[in-house]
């Protein structure tokens, strides 16, 4: 298993923060598995541990938010990483961000891209569920800022 987990950190992946609103409340994860699926309908997929509380929250709620996160916001990825971390809204304290409109998920902004998605299907896959979903809109692209990735276990 070793050796499979040092092979797939030779991959480098975008770093996405995903969010759903519980409620009252606002959840949100760091994922490195954030990837489009299809343009005709424009589908995307998220890849969540399965003991995770994201995992549980986006098995009741359909509605969901994915802020892919430029080079310059390390510090909000690490804080969405953390174990044991508070709400979402604490996370984003001081760092610019919005409630989408159609998700009412938290939006990070700043980042090279971030969209609202309606989850449309779940596939049990081993440790991990995928969440497929439609595409409801895009918030914002920012072509100008590198994003953020995810190469041999650090953010680069």
């Amino acid at each position: 298993m070793n050796e499979f987990v040092e092979s797939m950190a030779q991959v480098t992946t975008g770093v996405t923060v995903v969010t759903v609103k519980d409620g009252r409340d606002d959840v949100g994860v760091t994922v490195a598995t954030f990837t489009s699926l299809s343009l005709d309908p424009p589908l995307v997929m998220v890849s969540l541990d399965n003991t995770g509380y994201l995992n549980e929250l986006l098995l009741r709620y359909d509605r969901w938010a994915a802020s892919v996160l430029s080079a310059g916001q390390k510090a909000i990825a690490s804080r969405f990483a953390t174990a044991g971390r508070p709400g979402a809204r604490l996370l984003l304290a001081g760092t610019p961000h919005h409630r989408g409109a159609l998700s009412e998920a938290l939006v990070v902004d700043g980042g090279v891209t971030a969209l609202e998605a309606e989850t449309v299907k779940v596939v049990p896959a081993g440790d991990h569920t995928l969440f497929i979903a439609k595409v409801l809109g895009v918030d914002y692209v920012d072509t100008s800022v590198l994003p953020l990735a995810r190469y041999r276990s650090r953010y680069r």
